[in-house]
């Protein structure tokens, strides 16, 4: 662990030094993830990208790169491209990047089941916006705005997400 790393608990997000309020899954931290079950993976996680919506909000850094209209990202089971960013039209399930409420805004995506994903053990975990405190994710991590856009601004390509 480094001073750079994402530690969330039960308790809350730390970083750099900050405590930070934060949301996870409904169904609390698991070491045994499955899509659909609502939980957050536990472990040691890196970070796979870093996007936010160019139309809504400025580049929190050089990292990030714009999410387009058409960009996707893949929860169904049977694609070939499960939990990978697809571009629509795309013939599986898939989750709009580009939402109308402002979710999405920024988001970092972690690496659970990424790059070849196991079909079934879990997709798009993400640090997002949360919709209210208190109000529980699919499975992501959600913080405040104004939080997510701090953390945005500081966090680096060698920066881990520790779940316990």
């Amino acid at each position: 662990m480094t001073s750079s790393d994402i530690v969330i608990t039960r308790l809350g997000l730390r970083f750099l030094s900050r405590q930070i309020p934060c949301m996870i899954g409904r169904s609390g931290i698991t070491s045994h993830k499955n899509e659909g079950d609502s939980a957050t993976p536990r472990g040691i996680h890196s970070i796979t990208g870093f996007f936010y919506r160019p139309d809504r909000v400025s580049r929190p850094s050089s990292l990030f790169v714009p999410i387009r209209p058409r960009d996707l990202w893949s929860d169904d089971v049977s694609d070939p491209s499960y939990n990978l960013m697809v571009q629509a039209p795309h013939e599986y399930r898939c989750e709009r990047l580009t939402r109308s409420d402002p979710l999405y805004d920024v988001l970092i995506v972690i690496n659970w089941n990424w790059p070849i994903a196991i079909s079934g053990k879990g997709s798009a975990i993400f640090l997002h916006q949360w919709r209210r405190c208190c109000y529980p994710t699919e499975g992501c991590i959600a913080v405040r705005r104004d939080h997510l856009i701090w953390i945005a601004r500081r966090v680096c390509k060698n920066t881990h997400f520790i779940i316990n």
